[in-house]
C-alpha cells in the first residue's frame, strides 16, 4: 500500500490533523533525547483513545506496515525512534493523557499511557498521595513508556521499579485485539500474569494504552543530604550503613569529573569549598521527621563533607547536582550510554578497571543509583571505529561480574546484539516464542530487543 493511501486510511481513524506526513512535523518524533539515535518515519500517527489505537494497528497489519509505539521519546537505547529505512509508522501515544480519580480504598489510580510523570505527580501531591517512581526526565517521560521499559529511577531503593508499582494494564495486540487488565485486584490467581509480561516488553508485544497504578501516602517529612567521600568503595559502605534507616528513599552517586561538567554547564555554585572524589546524594522520607536519625547515623560516619537540606528548595538545589548530569554530558558531546547493573561488591573494582578497559578510547563519566548497583556509564569522544570494541569491553566486564547489560533503560536497538551476554540461549528462545505468539508477523517495534523472525 502506498504512503498516501495509507495516510488517507489512517486519517479516517484519527483525523487528518493527527497523521503527520510532512518531514518538518515528523522531525521531533524521529530523533531521541541523546541525538545518537535518529531515523525516518513513514508516517506519525497520534490516536486519541484505545479504540483508535486498535483500528490503527488493524490498518497497519492489513497493509503489512511495521509500527513503532512511542511515548515521550526520552528513551536512550534507540527503541523509541524509527530506523533510517523509513518504512515504520510511529504510533505516538501522547494524546492518551487521561487521569482518573484516586481510589483511596485500593490506593490506586488509572491513567492513560501518554500522561507524563510530572503531570501525575502534580495531580497526586495536593491529595496527599505519591506514585513511587520518579525520574529526572519526569517532565517529558510518559507512564506508558516507563512501563514499557520498566523504568527504575531514583526511588527503587524504597518502592521498587515501575513493575512493582503497576497493578494492571490495558493494551492492544498487533492484530487490534484489546486486553483489559485494569481491575487492579490485589489477589487474582487466574493464569498467566499478562500485566507482568507486558511491563518491560519495550513495545514488542503490545501497545500499552492505560495503566492502573499503585499509590503510597505522601510522607509528611523529608530531609536530604549531599555527602562527600573519598571513593566509590566508601560510598557503597556508607549506603550499606544507611540502609538501616527505614526512611531511606534514595541513594544516588556521582564523581568529581561529572560534577565539574555540571558546574561548567549550569553555572551552579560548587556544593563544597573543596573538590571531592565522590558524592552521595541521599534522601529520607517518613511520617515523622527523619532529620535526627539521619544526623545520628552520620555523626561518626567516614565522610569528608556534608550538606543537609530540610526544606524543599534546598533539597531541589542539592538534587540538581545529580539530576543535571545528563543534560551537562549531552551539552559536551553525543555520549555513548551504557546503563548497567553490577553486584554491590563488584562496583569499586569495575570503576577502577574502567580506564583500562577504555584504553584511552573514551572520556568516561559515572553516576547512578548506588543502592541498586546501577551505574550509568556515559562515554564521550568515542570514535565510530572504536565504538564496537568499547561496548564489548565494558559490557563483557559487566557480564563477567554477574551483572546485567541493562539496568533500567531497556535493550532497545542499541543492545539487541549483546543480549546473549546476560541471557541464555534458552531464555532468548523463550522470548522469541512469546513474541511470535502475540505478534506473529513481527510488526511491533521491529529490531527492538530481539532480532527479526527466523
Amino acid at each position: 500500500m502506498g504512503t498516501e493511501r495509507l495516510a488517507t486510511r489512517l486519517a479516517a481513524v484519527v483525523g487528518p490533523a493527527h497523521v503527520l506526513a510532512d518531514p518538518g512535523l515528523r522531525a521531533s518524533y524521529e530523533t531521541d533525547f541523546t541525538g545518537r539515535w535518529t531515523g525516518r518515519a513513514r508516517l506519525v500517527v497520534r490516536p486519541g483513545d484505545t479504540a483508535q489505537v486498535a483500528e490503527v494497528l488493524r490498518t497497519c497489519r492489513d497493509a503489512g506496515v511495521p509500527v513503532l509505539p512511542q511515548g515521550g521519546n526520552t528513551g536512550l537505547v534507540g527503541g523509541s525512534v524509527p530506523t533510517p529505512a523509513g518504512d515504520q509508522v510511529v504510533l505516538s501515544l501522547r494524546r492518551l493523557d487521561t487521569v482518573g480519580p484516586v481510589d483511596p480504598d485500593a490506593r490506586q489510580i488509572t491513567v492513560g499511557a501518554g500522561l507524563t510523570l510530572a503531570a501525575l505527580h502534580g495531580r497526586l501531591r495536593p491529595q496527599g498521595w505519591e506514585f513511587g517512581v520518579d525520574l529526572a526526565s519526569r517532565d517529558s517521560a510518559t507512564l506508558g513508556g516507563m512501563i514499557a521499559t520498566n523504568a527504575g529511577g531514583e526511588r527503587v531503593l524504597k518502592y521498587g521499579t515501575t513493575r512493582a508499582n503497576v497493578a494492571g494494564l490495558q493494551a492492544v495486540l498487533a492484530d487490534g485485539t484489546v486486553l483489559d487488565r485494569l481491575a487492579g485486584l490485589p489477589k487474582d490467581n487466574t493464569g498467566y500474569d499478562l500485566t507482568g509480561l507486558l511491563v518491560g516488553s519495550e513495545g514488542t508485544l503490545a501497545v500499552l494504552t492505560a495503566a492502573r497504578l499503585r499509590l503510597v501516602p505522601r510522607p509528611r517529612h523529608r530531609v536530604g543530604a549531599l555527602l562527600a567521600v573519598d571513593s566509590i568503595a566508601a560510598a557503597t559502605a556508607l549506603v550499606t550503613r544507611l540502609r538501616g534507616l527505614e526512611s531511606l528513599e534514595l541513594a544516588e552517586f556521582f564523581t568529581a569529573e561529572g560534577l565539574d561538567l555540571v558546574l561548567e554547564h549550569t553555572g551552579l555554585p560548587a556544593p563544597f569549598r573543596a573538590r571531592h572524589p565522590v558524592h552521595l546524594l541521599v534522601e529520607c522520607a517518613a511520617r515523622h521527621d527523619p532529620t535526627d536519625e539521619l544526623a545520628d547515623l552520620l555523626a561518626d560516619a567516614d565522610v569528608l563533607d556534608v550538606a543537609v537540606a530540610v526544606d524543599a528548595a534546598d533539597r531541589h538545589r542539592l538534587a540538581a547536582y545529580r539530576e543535571r548530569h545528563t543534560e551537562a554530558i549531552n551539552a559536551a558531546g553525543t555520549p555513548l550510554k551504557l546503563d548497567v547493573t553490577l553486584p554491590t561488591a563488584a562496583l569499586p573494582g569495575f570503576a577502577a578497571e574502567l580506564p583500562g578497559l577504555l584504553d584511552g578510547r573514551a572520556r568516561p563519566y559515572l553516576f547512578g543509583h548506588l543502592a541498586e548497583g546501577n551505574l550509568h556509564v556515559n562515554l564521550l569522544d568515542v570514535a565510530p571505529a572504536d565504538e564496537e570494541a568499547v561496548v564489548l569491553a565494558v559490557l563483557g566486564r559487566v557480564a563477567a561480574a554477574g551483572g546485567s547489560i541493562s539496568a533500567e533503560h531497556g535493550i532497545g536497538r542499541a543492545k539487541a546484539r549483546y543480549l546473549h551476554l546476560t541471557r541464555s540461549a534458552a531464555e532468548i528462545r523463550a522470548m522469541r516464542a512469546v513474541k511470535s505468539a502475540l505478534d506473529p508477523t513481527w510488526l511491533l517495534s521491529p529490531g527492538t530487543l530481539l532480532a527479526g523472525p527466523d
